[in-house]
């Protein structure tokens, strides 16, 4: 098969991360692959694993013209079999580019924590959650596949160095290394990131070496940096540590002992044999382990309000304190970690899936009729979402990313 990856953004991220690793593994298994971004840290992992990149302009509209004549062109020129684009704009730039084409088909894949009410409902999608799947397919969806964030297993593992990494933080054989590896931005991150600062500050305040390392940069950058800067003030040493973005974080997680975080970090973390501690909204705290390991299954690396140990801050400190004073637990936590992700994660596994619906997609074509309809009301509820951000714009109550706003995300997990 010919396979166009569109990817909707290229920043550090995990939706973006999984479609270049897929796209890779996919390859792999003898199929011609190349990617449609924007330009961003990541075209360096799209060209370090061979593959080939066609630049998008950055600065365009979500449905944008440009992009949309650009891939009609780029899959007539290279006889493209299959178009798969991840999260909401690429699918609907990829359908209104080639969707009525009687020889591409379109398929898409969306790594939120919910998805968009205005996505077409005919295209075959992938989710990355049980409980998204289950609120896709009550939403209309036709056809809905599960396929689980992928990680390299075999690129991500325990016997990886982090000894550099733990030397530019300074930190001693003796300290506790906390990694969170996500971007800083408001929408599901931020509470967590938040949480950390507070948990650590108050561990190493009571005489604990534990400190704490934050890789990753965005919006929320500034709103981070002064709870880091408060933390290491009322320890009178820096305890919090803001390592900005990193194209390639391996380091990060192979140097930590513990490791916070959701999605596809959270996985990357445990393929590595590092405990795992998830963190959400709502005061949602929950160390990974054999107990609580089907929620997250279920729903995802992600969860809202209290979890067993209670809620924010103090709740993760009670974890994270847990971990700390036990090199036993991390040992068992961590290789519970690293089989649970082998065993149901592996991007070799999530390849093979991933090319099974390539093939249903080529063969289960949608008839040009029901596909207008299904652009026409996708695009009216577009429309209309669009017309409302902009009202809560003028308002100063927009959420940049709508799919993974808190509402949307508790509407999926409450279902």
């Amino acid at each position: 098969m010919r396979i166009l990856v569109y990817p909707h953004a290229m920043e550090l991220g995990g939706s973006q991360i999984n479609a270049i690793q897929l796209a890779g593994a996919v390859r792999d298994r003898g199929h011609e692959v190349i990617v449609l971004s924007e330009p961003g840290p990541l075209v360096a992992r799209v060209r370090a694993l061979g593959l080939e990149h066609v630049a998008l302009p950055l600065e365009r509209s979500r449905p944008s013209p440009s992009a949309i004549l650009a891939l009609r062109r780029l899959a007539a020129r290279r006889r493209i079999d299959v178009v798969h684009g991840y999260e909401w704009p690429p699918i609907i730039e990829a359908l209104l580019a080639v969707g009525f084409s009687r020889r591409v088909a379109v398929t898409g894949t969306v790594m939120a924590m919910s998805v968009a009410p205005f996505l077409p409902h005919l295209p075959p999608l992938a989710v990355g959650a049980a409980q998204i799947r289950k609120s896709a397919l009550a939403q209309g969806h036709r056809r809905v596949a599960l396929l689980e964030p992928p990680v390299d297993t075999r690129a991500d593992h325990p016997g990886a160095d982090g000894g550099d990494f733990r030397a530019r933080l300074g930190a001693r054989p003796d300290d506790i290394v906390v990694v969170m590896v996500c971007r800083l931005v408001p929408e599901l991150k931020l509470e967590g990131l938040l949480a950390a600062c507070d948990a650590v500050a108050d561990l190493a305040a009571a005489g604990g070496r534990i400190r704490l390392a934050i890789v990753g940069d965005g919006r929320s950058r500034e709103t981070v940096a002064a709870r880091a800067a408060r933390a290491n003030a009322a320890c009178g040493r820096e305890v919090v540590t803001l390592a900005g973005e990193i194209a390639d974080p391996s380091p990060a997680y192979a140097g930590a002992d513990i490791v916070v975080g959701q999605g596809g970090s959270a996985l990357r973390g445990m393929a590595y044999g590092k405990p795992l501690v998830v963190v959400g909204e709502q005061g949602f705290v929950e160390t990974l382990a054999p107990a609580t390991a089907p929620l997250f299954l279920r729903q995802g690396w992600y969860g809202l309000g209290p979890g067993s140990l209670g809620a924010g801050a103090p709740a993760l400190s009670r974890a994270l304190e847990a971990l700390a004073r036990s090199e036993e637990a991390r040992r068992t936590l961590g290789a519970f970690a690293r089989q649970l992700v082998v065993e149901r994660f592996s991007l070799d596994r999530a390849a093979a899936l991933q090319e099974q619906e390539y093939l249903a997609a080529m063969a289960e074509r949608i008839a040009p009729a029901p596909l207008a309809a299904d652009l026409a009301r996708s695009l009216s509820l577009l429309a209309a979402s669009k017309l409302r951000r902009k009202v809560q714009r003028w308002r100063g109550t927009v959420a940049v990313d709508d799919t993974n706003a808190l509402a949307a995300v508790a509407a999926v997990l409450r279902r």
